[in-house]
């Protein structure tokens, strides 16, 4: 069925989940009127207790429809992604249940978004689906929350501030406070556990995928170092957000001939910048050894996440310093928590922007800069998060 005649404008599948519950919190209450969207999962007595909490925020919420669709069922999938303009899924680990729901998507022409920060599940995605959605007119939008939104957008937005037709390179420093869920642990391990996996597809993705012609973007390691500018101690973040960016810098020619973007955590004091490395190579290590990786994965269930008061103290910050043309900027990203309260909101005003907004003209798998770029700022923005230039030399 062409999208334009569908049922639903947006289904959110996962809406049982942590993650997928606040997404869905967030749009019975900001949903515009009028705006037809549903619940699928996979256990339909657990979505009726999902609609009748949204009830108690708005009554219209009483109305919603219930979809029962299963990952490990392609048809139940096929037939709600046939229903719907797009699909936005908190099912996660994605790399173990994300390909069925993005092949249905891109066989229907139905947009698709998702919240994985696994960058083996966007490589192979890209290699199995990016060919059949473009041809079927579908876009598929990975990483559409603190992975790699802020990102994502802040580059964009700190790009604007540059001249054109420059070569431009920046770094971008995260900071937050957050605690994280038992989904994100999961995926985290499941992610560490399959470093020549992941290689594997990387390589591959770069065999088959055009570059841009004339023009270079990328993400470029870079080693831990004191920033002068900050006043903080930087360490190489091995995340998908500098993939992220270096793809919307080969897709949008605003970035300039030679884009080069590092991406860091920024720590005030060196015994932590020292600390958290030695704690995440020993984390890295635990997760190729079976048993250790088990261990892991026992001490937090998927489905578990932060209580509200834990992360109504939680903060993000991202700060870009991006210099091209004989000018430097300092611009930042910075919001409530990230990983949660933060991401319900980047997934749900996403799925709004791509079912209303009149975006630029795009199909297959594609960044949320390339797909949304100015109007998903703008709607993040009017939803409270900041985007500001604090220096411009």
């Amino acid at each position: 069925m062409p999208a334009a005649d569908r049922e639903f404008d947006i289904v959110l599948l996962g809406a049982t989940g942590f993650t997928g519950g606040l997404t869905a919190e967030y749009l019975a209450q900001h949903a515009p009127p009028g705006l037809r969207w549903a619940l699928a999962g996979r256990n339909e007595p657990k979505l009726a207790k999902v609609r009748e909490r949204l009830a108690g925020i708005d009554s219209a919420c009483k109305e919603l429809s219930l979809i029962v669709a299963d990952t490990a069922d392609p048809a139940s999938l096929e037939a709600l992604a046939g229903r719907t303009r797009v699909l936005a899924t908190t099912v996660g680990p994605y790399q173990q249940y994300g390909d069925p729901v993005v092949a249905a998507c891109a066989r229907t022409g139905t947009d698709y978004l998702d919240i994985t920060g696994e960058p083996e599940f966007v490589d192979r995605s890209y290699l199995a689906h990016h060919e059949t959605a473009v041809a079927s007119g579908a876009r598929l939008v990975h990483a559409c929350g603190f992975d790699s939104i802020p990102h994502d957008l802040g580059a964009r937005y700190t790009v604007l501030q540059l001249p054109e037709d420059v070569p431009i390179t920046m770094r971008g420093i995260v900071r937050t406070n957050a605690a994280f869920s038992g989904g994100t642990f999961h995926s985290a391990i499941g992610a560490f556990s399959r470093g020549r996996q992941m290689q594997q597809a990387a390589k591959a993705r770069r065999a088959a995928e055009p570059r841009p012609e004339g023009r270079r973007s990328r993400g470029v390691a870079a080693r831990p170092q004191r920033d002068s500018r900050l006043g903080v101690w930087l360490v190489p973040l091995p995340t998908i957000d500098p993939f992220v960016v270096a793809r919307s810098g080969a897709a949008l020619e605003r970035y300039g001939p030679d884009f080069r973007y590092s991406h860091f955590a920024g720590v005030q004091r060196l015994p932590y910048a020292v600390g958290g490395a030695v704690g995440a190579l020993a984390l890295l290590g635990a997760a190729q050894v079976p048993p250790l990786r088990r261990a892991l994965l026992s001490r937090i269930e998927p489905g578990q996440g932060p209580s509200p008061q834990r992360r109504e103290k939680s903060r993000f910050s991202v700060d870009f310093i991006g210099e091209g043309g004989g000018r430097t900027v300092h611009t930042r990203v910075s919001g409530g928590d990230p990983g949660y309260t933060e991401t319900a909101k980047m997934l749900a005003e996403s799925a709004l922007c791509l079912a209303l907004d009149d975006n630029p003209p795009t199909a297959g798998q594609v960044t949320t800069a390339a797909a949304m770029g100015e109007h998903l700022t703008r709607r993040l923005i009017d939803a409270q998060m900041s985007f500001e230039v604090l220096s411009v030399d």
